[in-house]
């Protein structure tokens, strides 16, 4: 067993144009402020990081840390998941994901698939120059709009598409491998890894590739009604990222998993700040902990009621609480005696 990092704190929907959410300095000291230990930074986001810099020069990466460190926190893990989306997009999305890209790229989704794999390469460095051996990223999708099969699916479609996905992953992933850094998937819907089937799909396409590891986020498994703690128990060796978001699942008469459409307030299944879902975090953080995890425990919020204000200063305090200090003993040692081999013998009546 081992004791969960935390608390941490993803900085991605908190970043703006105003202070102190405007640069890597201020927000940092935020957090901090904040009784956050460490920050998950998007390295998306030019206001906090220079990715291709981060990627090419470790003495950048260590002014970064300085920043951080001077600050209060420590940077916990590089995101890349808007770059991992765009390693594989189905046309249906092109026009949408292109926001995702630098301009020039629009209209052109070999090219923006180039770029994703180069930019996921350069975080892979970057995080070995700040000594993380872990990053977050998407998978993409390329069978997503295929999901609920009507008509049916082609024979073949799902094997195929999988198939390209891991063609596409494969130099990223070698890359990452050699930087001594794992390729954590948020496992999410809307990306080809969506559940437990189909990251083995991935893992089995990859040739169950070293770097290929999980980032476990229960808030996608309520929305999903997929059992979020026997998930740990199946895939807790893939385990190596925590997102700590809580969700609740409210099905109607008239909507339940796929929402009608609607907007996410009166979705029957919610993204909510931590302690206002139905999440029970004290079994997760059990189980994690039971079972070694020994990464840091990142609030990520997305709440369609409370403000993230309010969210960042209640998650603190609420990974806090759940972080289990785990024992190095047990706890009926007191009773025990010394014995051997002989004692036991005689205690089982063996000659």
């Amino acid at each position: 067993m081992k004791t969960i990092k935390g608390p941490a704190i993803f900085l991605a929907q908190f970043m703006d144009d105003v202070e102190p959410f405007n640069n890597f300095k201020s927000i940092c000291e935020w957090a901090a402020g904040l009784g956050y230990k460490a920050v998950q930074v998007p390295s998306w986001d030019s206001r906090v990081i220079d990715l291709e810099k981060a990627g090419t020069s470790k003495d950048y990466c260590d002014e970064l840390k300085g920043i951080a460190n001077e600050a209060g926190v420590e940077i916990s893990e590089l995101s890349t998941h808007l770059q991992g989306q765009l390693v594989a997009v189905h046309p249906a999305f092109d026009v949408m994901f292109d926001g995702f890209a630098p301009e020039e790229l629009h209209g052109k989704p070999k090219e923006r698939t180039e770029w994703a794999k180069q930019q996921v390469k350069w975080a892979a460095t970057a995080s070995k120059h700040l000594g993380i051996d872990v990053m977050a990223s998407f998978s993409g999708a390329l069978a997503w709009p295929f999901v609920y099969p009507w008509p049916q699916r082609p024979a073949g479609l799902i094997e195929n598409a999988f198939e390209e996905l891991a063609k596409r992953w494969m130099p990223v992933l070698d890359h990452c491998k050699n930087e001594g850094v794992d390729v954590c998937y948020e496992i999410h819907p809307g990306e080809d890894l969506h559940d437990g089937i189909t990251f083995e799909k991935f893992l089995e396409a990859t040739g169950n590739h070293d770097a290929v590891k999980m980032l476990y986020d229960p808030s996608h498994y309520v929305l999903q009604q997929l059992d979020y703690l026997q998930h740990i128990d199946f895939y807790h060796e893939y385990i190596r990222m925590f997102h700590v978001k809580d969700a609740e699942f409210n099905p109607t008469g008239k909507s339940g998993v796929y929402g009608g459409y609607q907007g996410w307030t009166d979705r029957p299944g919610r993204f909510r700040s931590l302690g206002d879902g139905q999440v029970d975090f004290a079994a997760i953080f059990t189980k994690l902990s039971q079972y070694g995890f020994d990464g840091w425990a990142v609030m990520e919020w997305e709440c369609c009621i409370k403000s993230p204000q309010q969210g960042a200063e209640e998650g603190a305090p609420f990974i806090d609480a759940h972080i289990i200090n785990v024992t190095e003993k047990a706890f009926d040692d007191f009773a025990g005696g010394s014995v051997d081999e002989e004692t036991n013998k005689k205690i089982l009546g063996i000659d």
